[in-house]
């Protein structure tokens, strides 16, 4: 039987919406050892990440307060989901495609129902899956994420 995304997901994580403001934010981070938050729409869809480095290099870098600037204001849109019944080999590929160390996972509603982040895959997938992933996710593409 394939390994699929629900399994290796990090179910119900922290969310948050479209206006809640960068310390608070950060704040939940830190309470849930995360270094992304996605960042949800009334119905729980998806609408884009906050990550660490979001705040960091888009605010905090610039000299902005997070106290006052929303999730919206920096996250990082559109967002790439996979559904839950991705097999690892999909969560793989689209991380290694679209060169991202963390991925929502959606319901068949569309709803947020979890997340994977590299760490997931390393503890699921064939130690060679995981170099590779490792390796393309660290290789320059020549392009700037921010």
């Amino acid at each position: 039987m394939a390994t699929l995304a629900r399994d290796v997901m990090t179910p119900k994580p922290a969310r948050c919406s479209p206006r809640t403001t960068l310390d608070v934010v950060a704040k939940l981070m830190v309470k849930h050892n995360c270094g992304e938050i996605p960042v949800v729409d009334t119905a729980d869809q998806v609408i884009g990440v906050v990550t660490d480095r979001d705040i960091v290099c888009r605010i905090v870098a610039e000299g902005k307060n997070p106290n006052i600037y929303t999730a919206e204001s920096c996250m990082s849109f559109p967002v790439v989901t996979l559904p839950d019944d991705a097999s690892l080999e999909e969560v793989i590929s689209t991380m290694e495609g679209h060169q991202i160390r963390r991925l929502p996972v959606v319901d068949d509603e569309g709803c947020c129902a979890g997340i994977i982040s590299q760490a997931d895959v390393a503890f699921a997938g064939a130690p060679k899956q995981t170099a590779e992933l490792l390796c393309e996710l660290s290789r320059d593409k020549g392009t700037t994420s921010i």
